[in-house]
């Protein structure tokens, strides 16, 4: 299964309709500022939908607000908290849990989300935040995917973080990761925070081919 672990926005150049993928995962943080207002943030979110095709999954980021749910919802978007559901094609089956943004509001219950995966099952966490990493690991989940870091938004050449909005380990801010047995990809997104800049660290939509051993 091919999942795109961050929405493209369309309207800015960048173009997704080409891409082909069996589900759609967002990673959150669906406006810049953490209070207010969220209206135009979701007119964006909707603009986006409708280039999206296929079942999408989300979840909240620390800018977002849970007032904001119901109306994602409405756009057909699945968000999680703290919760799982179970992808099937056949007699195959993909477990897929979202956790509530452990960044600011530290609203997150992994251990609820992996509770009724199964020991041998193949399952993925969605968080907003990689920090949660060692905890998600210990629940037992294969592949993490991330955003909240921008990469570090402006970086050195090479794409090296001048600095990280995030607790963690330097090398898990972006890109694709590994702790203990499980994988994880933090991605860049498209997206700024503070300065509508990004220097040395360009937007992404990531497609992630997932493949038996």
């Amino acid at each position: 299964m091919a999942l795109p672990s961050a929405p493209d926005r369309g309207v800015d150049g960048f173009q997704i309709t080409a891409v082909q993928y069996d589900i759609c995962v967002l990673t959150g943080d669906y406006r810049g500022k953490t209070y207010g207002p969220f209206e135009k943030s979701l007119k964006g979110v909707n603009d986006l939908r409708a280039q999206l095709k296929g079942p999408l999954f989300g979840v909240l980021g620390n800018h977002d607000s849970i007032y904001m749910a119901p109306s994602l919802e409405a756009m057909g978007i699945r968000m999680l908290f703290n919760e799982c559901e179970t992808i099937v094609r056949g007699d195959q089956q993909i477990f897929l849990a979202g956790v509530d943004d452990p960044h600011f509001y530290r609203a997150e219950d992994i251990e609820k989300a992996a509770f009724r995966i199964p020991q041998d099952a193949f399952s993925i966490l969605l968080s907003h935040t990689p920090e949660v990493y060692d905890r998600a690991a210990r629940a037992g989940f294969d592949v993490m995917f991330s955003g909240h870091t921008h990469g570090g938004q402006l970086c050195l050449p090479g794409g090296i973080a001048i600095k990280l909005e995030a607790r963690l380990p330097r090398a898990m801010g972006a890109g694709a990761w590994r702790y203990a047995d499980m994988v994880g990809y933090t991605s860049v997104g498209v997206g700024t925070s503070i300065l509508p800049v990004r220097l040395n660290c360009p937007p992404e939509v990531t497609l992630h081919t997932l493949r038996r051993p």
